[in-house]
């Protein structure tokens, strides 16, 4: 049933383990889900900027009076979507902030928890990097920039 060597600090340091894993599959898993409202909103805009252009490349003396509105809708349709990649955008960096405030927080626990001379006990005293340190993340360090510049060559927003 239960391996009769671990003891109650070996089990800790693996259900430490096992916490940290769940937090970084959480944290990834909505890193992707921020990626993929971006791009959906990036392709809407597009999409409504190339319906725009053939409006606007029409010149003034040939547009209908729907052509005008048809253009004024699609204006504040782009500025709709553009307001809420901002938001998204905000989003992002108010969730990388409190992560960052985590894993501080979590680092201050573990150094009280495990303190350092408590290599003998066989618990872990390895130090997890900070979610900015972590490469797998795509909102580390130029994730943001990369959200920010939108999605690359699909969109041309800003």
């Amino acid at each position: 049933m239960a391996d009769s060597t671990l003891t109650v600090n070996d089990i800790e340091g693996e259900l430490f383990k096992i916490e940290r894993i769940r937090d970084v599959l959480v944290r990834r898993e909505s890193e992707l889900r921020y990626m993929m409202d971006d791009i959906q909103l990036c392709k809407e805009i597009t999409r409504l900027k190339k319906e725009l252009h053939k409006l606007v490349s029409i010149p003034d003396n040939d547009k209908s009076n729907e052509d005008r509105q048809k253009e004024e809708e699609l204006l504040q349709q782009i500025h709709k979507l553009v307001e809420a990649r901002d938001f998204l955008v905000d989003d992002v960096e108010f969730e990388r902030l409190r992560e960052k405030e985590e894993d501080k927080e979590m680092a201050d626990f573990l150094k009280s928890k495990f303190p350092v001379n408590m290599k003998k006990t066989g618990v872990p005293t390895r130090r997890v990097p900070p979610r900015a340190q972590q490469t797998s993340s795509p909102f580390s360090k130029t994730g943001l920039t990369l959200l920010k510049e939108c999605c690359g060559f699909t969109c041309s927003i800003m």
